[in-house]
């Protein structure tokens, strides 16, 4: 069991989401963030960068954007489910743009697809959550 996961069952008022899915969704929220990040730091490395500019833009705005949610959704205690379930729809929209814009670039650059690869868990794991939610 991770930390996340057993944080979580310690919780007194989880407000009746189910903490499996709740720490694989805050996980993947981490995992995505640090990858957007490394990904804009590798496309800054290029000697392409002018070209990458989007590319780094979008993995920051995602990057910033997973942190938020995670913080958020870790504090998730029921009495904010109006904001959660707008945090992750923007989550979702955010992780679907930087995955759109790191694919068109992913075969020239790996870096670019590992972490297109990581936005759409990201993506899947904040809809299933959003999906769950009361």
């Amino acid at each position: 069991m991770s930390s996340t996961a057993e944080m979580l069952t310690t919780h007194l008022n989880n407000a009746g989401v189910d903490t499996s899915l709740l720490a694989a969704t805050i996980e993947a929220l981490n995992d995505c963030a640090s990858t957007c990040t490394t990904c804009a730091d590798a496309c800054l490395s290029e000697d392409s960068v002018a070209d990458l500019r989007a590319c780094i833009r979008s993995d920051q705005d995602c990057a910033d954007i997973c942190t938020a949610t995670a913080r958020v959704l870790a504090r998730f205690t029921g009495d904010n489910a109006v904001v959660v379930k707008q945090q992750l729809t923007t989550c979702i929209t955010a992780c679907s743009s930087c995955a759109e814009e790191c694919e068109a670039h992913a075969d020239h650059h790996e870096h670019c697809r590992v972490c297109a690869e990581a936005c759409r868990r990201c993506e899947k794991a904040c809809a299933e959550l959003l999906g769950a939610l009361p």
